[in-house]
């Protein structure tokens, strides 16, 4: 019974990691705010370049990171 708890708080802690990046697109300068666990092909808003790529975790960013939002 004690185990539950524990398991819970650590599911809990683990689900807080992801974080939103401020990035500025390499071909328009474009910035924008994206996130770290994307699941799909991030684009530019501006010139539809792709920003970041999907890896199953946190994803490849492609672009220039500016800062990590917390």
């Amino acid at each position: 019974m004690e185990d539950v708890p524990r398991r819970w708080n650590l599911f809990k802690m683990k689900a807080l990691v992801s974080k939103f990046i401020k990035v500025r697109c390499s071909k328009c300068k474009n910035e924008q705010v994206i996130f770290g666990n994307s699941s799909n092909i991030v684009y530019c808003l501006v010139c539809s370049k792709e920003v970041a790529y999907p890896t199953g975790g946190k994803s490849r960013i492609s672009a220039r990171v500016l800062e990590v939002l917390e």
